[in-house]
């Protein structure tokens, strides 16, 4: 049994497999999941686990390089964006948006989309890998 680290087996593999640039999403329970993306369901009820529980755990398992936020988020969702963004900073990680209808149409070139059981609006995020060296 691991020890350490993310005990989802899916996640776990998913991180493990990643190269640099690319793409894992975190997303609110609401996200549509592209039939070409794998899907990785963590969603219990609404609202557990949430969007920043789960973004905690899997930055503090995967090499962040950039972040991709819906320009919603900003004026929707002001508490989510800041608790990214202050997560995102220690990794240094830069920040660029899209429309959310644009966020959706780049999911499709996710590796995965991790779902929870948020129900706040915008809460999705693009993270893309870095290297450790």
């Amino acid at each position: 049994m691991k020890k350490n680290g993310i005990l989802n087996s899916d996640i776990s593999k998913v991180l493990a497999d990643l190269g640099h640039t690319d793409e894992v999403i975190i997303a609110d329970c609401g996200l549509p999941v592209p039939d070409s993306v794998k899907k990785i369901d963590l969603a219990l009820r609404q609202g557990t686990p949430g969007f920043i529980e789960v973004l905690d755990v899997v930055v503090a398992d995967m090499k962040v390089e950039h972040i991709v936020l819906a320009e919603e988020i900003k004026e929707q969702n002001h508490s989510v964006y800041e608790k990214v963004l202050i997560r995102l900073e220690k990794e240094g990680a830069e920040a660029s948006y899209l429309s959310h209808e644009e966020f959706k149409e780049r999911s499709k070139q996710a590796k995965a989309i991790i779902r929870t059981g948020e129900v706040t609006p915008y809460a999705n995020v693009i993270l893309q890998a870095g290297v450790l060296f």
